[in-house]
């Protein structure tokens, strides 16, 4: 539920789902509580057909028509949902600020939490993450810091969270002058390609802008795990991220559907874009009731947004319940 903000060589700036590119809904619960970003104009249905295109025939097949299933977008952007989520009624947000460590003080029964710079944030009640690397050794891999959360207290736990495995991928974003007319659909798979796995045309999107036609690429797994493992967990370099954009564009242009070159190109790793396990699936998140600590994503129902929202129910559902006997 991501959006990127670029500006191109003439200043034009241009926005991008670089991350989900839609969602659907089947649970009852998710479906009421979209409904009501509906109605508030924070989502909207993408009535788009898509499809899939096989690298070998060159051939677009098992093309899916608008209304089988609703596809929904963040409007004006994936990450409208979160931002309003946080000027929520009795919600204090903190932007720009990372968490360095919770500690439970068990003399006072609340948590204290630190942010990066070694600076209390404060002492709470109870605490909910959703990030699947809080405990986990990647945390230290990826950032040089040891994870914030020691669960030594919750053995249980900690083995859940250790080495969740996760399908890594780069997106490559690019803008056009004129639209791609050679697709006749706004998204698809690809089939038979080592590098490609997805490609979706965002500024087909509603609330979107027309000044260009921007479409958003997603790498193979395999693909991004190349990468990976020759460069490292840590920020890519300029060089890494320009060579990875020029396959995954050379490999979009070898579909043979007339691609033109773009007027912006850019990559972005998407280090743990997908879970590749649940952790939770029938509890839907991770619960300490002593602790009133929650821990819920993707990772814990299914790697999709309805898994995320079902688990970001469950927790707040938990800690809600048990803050109210306090």
């Amino acid at each position: 539920m991501s959006q990127r903000r670029e500006t191109s060589e003439d200043g034009n700036e241009m926005l991008f789902d670089h991350g989900a590119p839609f969602f659907t809904v089947t649970n009852n619960d998710v479906l009421a509580l979209v409904r009501e970003w509906e109605s508030g104009g924070l989502v909207a249905e993408w009535k788009v057909n898509l499809g899939s295109f096989d690298r070998v025939s060159k051939k677009f097949v098992n093309i899916q028509q608008d209304g089988m299933n609703k596809k929904y977008v963040g409007v004006p952007g994936m990450n409208s949902i979160c931002k309003a989520l946080c000027h929520q009624p009795g919600v204090e947000s903190k932007f720009g600020v990372g968490v360095g460590r919770f500690e439970w003080l068990e003399d006072k029964n609340l948590w204290s939490v630190s942010g990066l710079d070694g600076q209390s944030l404060g002492q709470f009640n109870g605490v909910v993450a959703s990030d699947k690397n809080v405990v986990s050794p990647r945390f230290r891999d990826v950032t040089g810091r040891p994870p914030p959360l020691d669960l030594t207290f919750a053995p249980d736990l900690a083995v859940k969270l250790e080495e969740i495995p996760v399908n890594p991928c780069f997106a490559l974003m690019l803008a056009f002058s004129e639209p791609l007319s050679s697709i006749p659909v706004k998204g698809f798979s690809f089939q038979d390609s080592e590098v490609l796995s997805w490609a979706h045309c965002d500024s087909s999107k509603p609330g979107r802008s027309a000044n260009s036609e921007r479409w958003v690429l997603h790498s193979t797994a395999d693909y991004a795990r190349t990468v990976i493992a020759q460069t490292g967990l840590q920020k890519p370099s300029e060089a890494t991220l320009k060579k990875v954009a020029e396959e995954m564009f050379q490999e979009f242009q070898g579909t043979g559907l007339s691609i033109p070159l773009p007027i912006f190109r850019k990559a972005h790793r998407w280090g743990s874009a997908f879970p590749a396990a649940s952790i939770a699936k029938e509890e839907r998140c991770l619960w300490d009731v002593k602790r009133r600590l929650a821990i819920c994503g993707d990772f814990c129902v299914s790697p999709n947004v309805e898994g995320a929202i079902l688990s970001g129910l469950d927790a707040a559902s938990k800690l809600t319940e048990i803050l109210s006997c306090l």
